[in-house]
């Protein structure tokens, strides 16, 4: 019982101190126009930013799912991270400027600038029905299904566990589950949406950075607990055992059978990895609110640096699982059972506090940025072009709201999803890919049309759809196999190459009038940070580095297969 009330009484005060910290910086912020509310007034310096950046993008999908795949396929899976870091340069020294110089809010607005409304209209769309029915939703329930696991709410509640997973069938839960699972969704949706709805995009940015701080230091301390679990006389022995036992969990290559094949960094990976630190809203949009280009920069090679040490608690820990647990449970529990069974339970609560944080930060980045698409893509561009600031945040709050309560009700419905990561990766490449093929044609030529960016758009969107809803199913019941990774990425990679090249090929054979010729909004002092390409170089150097040594470790620290078996049974006894 004590510990219950120890576990209960610090994730509330953990919880409620953010929630205070946050209203005591940004209760004096201008909430009342539209640069102050979707852009926090253009005063995020690079701190904020970079903690901004890093916790919209982890969450329960990260350290559950990427951990998970860790235990399964080995380090290879760090390329999700350490090929962000690069990403991130691609961003500070290339797309930012771009933004920054036009003066936007959205990604969307940007493309309207370039090729016309259009455009703009038919993007605005792909991202809002994206985020409505997709993001929302599975940020809810995966976060839910997380924090109740790492809580214990059934034990706490004093109710015996089931014979089924949370992540069963509704039908297969029983009432008390499928009651939980619903009361933490609206737990979770109604906290993010007080965040994102009332407080705007600096809100969302500080609360962000004190929970980011919060899950490094809860990162950390799993790690260190993990190692200390494999032997706890020194944490440099335990990395030489986990690394003896198993060689093979090392190796950065990854093959052709694992979720990451060596050969998709260059395609489908790469791919992904530069739309979503280059171009997706969500994660974004904090840039558009940097007080300079020069702090825009130092918070996104800042987000970049971190983004390589992301893997001490992205990856490791799921190596960890693997060598403490073997093949005794399934790859998306490794994490929580390493939480379970190495954080003291006097951690537990502010732990269950950090995840919290981490998935209301995915929560209310997604829906503020939903928002602003509506407010300003749909509201106040199509329906209410004289709308005055005051009536497009009021839109913005209105829509916010409704979404919040229409991606609560369906949340728990996911539960009965075979793969949700699965489904998630699958659904986002349906408008990663054209997205990213219009944004960068819109930025590398000057004369491509604004028809090419339309059918682009629209093509791109449907064909991937088309692969995934109607050509792999129909290849699985001819026994063919085009579900793999390998096959997903490639042809993604390939994807990309088709709309780019159209778009190119309008470009000559119908381009538009006059030359595109960007102006500068005079939105913010466009002055470059002086560090920013000697950083994003040197990043980008630690990148090829991390992967060199990795796909050499081998060879460099060889281990016999009699050393790694005595060493897998002597971690038995």
């Amino acid at each position: 019982m004590l510990e219950t009330a120890i576990i209960l009484g610090s994730f509330i005060f953990f919880t409620a101190l953010v929630g205070f910290i946050t209203w005591l910086i940004t209760r004096k912020d201008d909430h009342g126009s539209s640069a102050g509310y979707f852009l926090a007034g253009r005063t995020l310096t690079g701190g904020y930013i970079a903690g901004s950046l890093m916790l919209t993008n982890l969450s329960t999908e990260q350290l559950v799912g990427l951990n998970g795949a860790a235990f399964k396929d080995g380090i290879c899976v760090m390329a999700w991270e350490v090929l962000a870091g690069a990403s991130l340069v691609v961003m500070a020294l290339y797309f930012l400027p771009r933004y920054l110089k036009s003066g936007i809010a959205t990604v969307p607005e940007f493309l309207e600038e370039r090729f016309g409304d259009s455009t703009r209209a038919i993007t605005s769309l792909i991202f809002i029905v994206a985020y409505a029915g997709i993001l929302l939703p599975i940020i809810l329930y995966t976060g839910a299904t997380g924090l109740t696991g790492i809580l214990d709410v059934k034990g706490i509640l004093g109710i015996e566990r089931p014979d089924v997973a949370a992540s069963a069938p509704a039908e297969a839960m029983g009432t008390a589950d499928y009651a939980i699972l619903w009361g933490a969704v609206w737990m979770i949706g109604i906290i993010g949406s007080l965040y994102a709805i009332f407080g705007g995009l600096r809100t969302v940015a500080v609360s962000d950075t004190l929970n980011g701080f919060g899950l490094l230091i809860g990162g950390f301390l799993i790690l260190f607990f993990g190692l200390n679990a494999i032997n706890s006389e020194s944490i440099f022995q335990a990395v030489e055992e986990l690394y003896v036992a198993n060689p093979e969990k090392f190796n950065s290559l990854g093959g052709p059978e694992s979720s990451v094949p060596f050969s998709t960094l260059f395609t489908g990976v790469l791919l992904l990895n530069l739309f979503y630190w280059c171009t997706n809203q969500q994660i974004i949009q904090r840039t558009f609110g940097a007080s300079s280009l020069k702090e825009g920069q130092k918070g996104v090679l800042l987000a970049g640096v971190l983004k390589i040490l992301a893997p001490l608690i992205l990856v490791i820990p799921g190596l960890i699982a693997f060598h403490l647990y073997g093949s005794t449970i399934a790859n998306d529990k490794a994490y929580g059972t390493l939480v379970s069974d190495v954080l003291p339970t006097w951690l537990a609560g502010f732990f269950a506090a950090v995840m919290v944080g981490a998935i209301l930060s995915s929560f209310n980045s997604a829906l503020n940025s939903t928002a602003t698409l509506f407010s300003l893509g749909v509201y106040k561009q199509m329906l209410h072009p004289d709308a005055t600031d005051k009536r497009v945040i009021f839109a913005g709050k209105i829509f916010a709201t409704i979404l919040a309560v229409f991606s609560m009700s369906i949340a728990p419905l996911l539960a009965g999803q075979e793969s949700i990561f699965g489904y998630l990766q699958k659904m986002n490449g349906l408008y990663f890919i054209p997205i990213f093929s219009v944004v960068l044609v819109g930025m590398l030529s000057k004369r491509a049309p604004k028809i090419a960016a339309d059918i682009a758009l629209t093509v791109g969107f449907t064909a991937i759809a088309i692969f995934y809803f109607v050509i792999q199913p129909r290849t699985a019941d001819a026994a063919i196999d085009l579900n793999q990774p390998f096959y997903d990425f490639h042809f993604l990679g390939l994807m990309f190459a088709l709309l780019v090249g159209f778009q190119l090929l309008m470009a000559r054979v119908s381009p538009r009038e006059t030359p595109y010729e960007q102006k500068d909004a005079g939105a913010v002092d466009m002055t470059s940070w002086p560090l920013a390409k000697p950083l994003g170089i040197s990043l980008i150097v630690v990148v090829f580095g991390i992967y060199g040594f990795f796909a050499c470790i081998n060879t460099i620290f060889p281990v016999t297969s009699a050393e790694s078996a005595e060493a897998r049974a002597a971690q038995v006894d």
